[in-house]
C-alpha cells in the first residue's frame, strides 16, 4: 500500500504543475515537439486561399470541380523519463533537494504530454536500472509515474548513465523525447550518449545547487561524498582551496558540456532553490527558434 503522505504529494504536485500546463507549457512544448509526419484525412472542394499544390487533380478530374487533400498532423509522440535516483538527489542547501526539484519537473514535463495525448514512460536508475514504467497515456498512467518517483527507495547509491542510456534503447526501439534528468556525477557516457542521441531526441535536465561549485568560508569542514561515502576535512578559510575548488568543479562541468555538445544534446540547467519555470521556457523558445 502506498502511504497517504505520498498520494498527498502526488495531489499537491498535481495541482502546483497543473496551471503552468494549461496556461504556458502546453502550447510550447506542441510547438517544440511535432509529430512525426502528416496524415491523409479527407478531400474538401477547393475554397478561396487554399495551397494550389495540395490539389488533387484525379478527384478534380472525376468531379470536374477542384478539389484539395487535407492532411493531419500524426501527433502521437512517446515521452521517456529518465531519472537519476543516486544518493547525491538528496542534496539542496536553499528551500528543496535536488530529487524534489526533479520531482516536479518530471510531473510537468508528463502533464504537457498527456495533454497533448502523448505517451509517458519512466526509467528510474542509479548505479543499476531501479525501475521501468512502459509508455502509455493518460491522466491515471501520470499520476502512477509520480507515485513511483516519490515512492521508490533506490537501492544504489552510485550514478552509471552509460547503463541508463543502453537500456533506454533497448527497451524503447522507436524514437522518444527523452529527458535525461541528473546531476551528471559520472563520467564515461559519452558514446553511449551519442547512440541515444541518434535514435532519439535526448534533452539533459541537468540539477545543482551553488554549494557544489562554490564553498563559503566557514573554517574547517567535514565533507562527505553522497555516492561513494568518502569523506574528507578541508579548510574552507583558505582562499586557495576554495580557487582550486571552483577550479576543478568548472573544468568537470566544461567536460560534460562537450560531451553534450559533441552528441547534439540540448540542455536545460536547474539550480535549487530558484525558479525552474525560466530555464524550461527559454529552452522551449530556443529549441522552437532553431525549428
Amino acid at each position: 500500500m502506498i502511504p497517504r503522505e505520498i498520494l498527498r504529494q502526488v495531489r499537491r504536485i498535481e495541482i502546483s504543475t497543473r496551471g503552468l500546463v494549461n496556461e504556458v507549457f502546453s502550447g510550447e512544448y506542441h510547438s517544440v515537439f511535432k509529430g512525426r509526419g502528416m496524415n491523409f484525412a479527407e478531400v474538401r472542394e477547393y475554397q478561396y486561399g487554399d495551397d494550389i499544390r495540395s490539389i488533387d487533380w484525379n478527384v478534380t478530374a472525376r468531379s470536374g470541380a477542384p478539389f484539395v487533400k487535407i492532411f493531419e498532423e500524426e501527433r502521437e509522440l512517446t515521452v521517456m523519463l529518465v531519472v537519476d535516483v543516486s544518493a547525491s538527489g538528496d542534496f539542496g542547501t536553499r528551500e528543496r533537494m535536488k530529487g524534489e526539484v526533479a520531482v516536479e519537473i518530471c510531473a510537468l514535463l508528463a502533464f504537457s504530454a498527456i495533454k497533448n495525448n502523448d505517451k509517458v514512460g519512466l526509467v528510474i536508475f542509479s548505479d543499476r536500472i531501479e525501475k521501468f514504467v512502459p509508455p502509455r497515456k493518460g491522466r491515471r498512467h501520470v499520476l502512477r509515474v509520480l507515485r513511483e518517483l516519490l515512492y521508490h527507495r533506490p537501492e544504489g547509491r552510485g550514478t552509471d548513465i552509460t547503463a541508463a542510456l543502453e537500456y533506454l534503447t533497448h527497451v524503447q526501439r522507436k524514437k522518444a523525447v527523452t529527458f535525461l534528468v541528473s546531476d551528471f556525477r559520472d563520467d564515461g557516457f559519452d558514446r553511449a550518449l551519442a547512440v541515444a542521441g541518434r535514435r532519439h531526441d535526448v534533452i539533459a535536465v541537468r540539477l545543482g545547487d551553488r554549494r557544489e561549485r562554490e564553498l563559503p568560508a566557514l573554517g574547517h569542514l567535514e565533507l562527505e561524498d553522497p555516492e561513494t561515502g568518502r569523506r574528507v576535512v578541508v579548510n574552507t578559510s583558505s582562499e586557495d582551496f576554495r580557487k582550486a575548488f571552483r577550479e576543478r568543479v568548472a573544468r568537470r562541468r566544461g567536460e560534460i558540456d562537450r560531451a553534450l555538445r559533441r552528441s547534439k544534446v540540448d540542455v536545460i540547467d536547474i539550480e535549487t532553490g530558484e525558479p525552474y519555470v525560466r530555464p524550461l521556457m527559454r529552452f522551449f523558445q530556443e529549441r522552437a527558434s532553431r525549428q
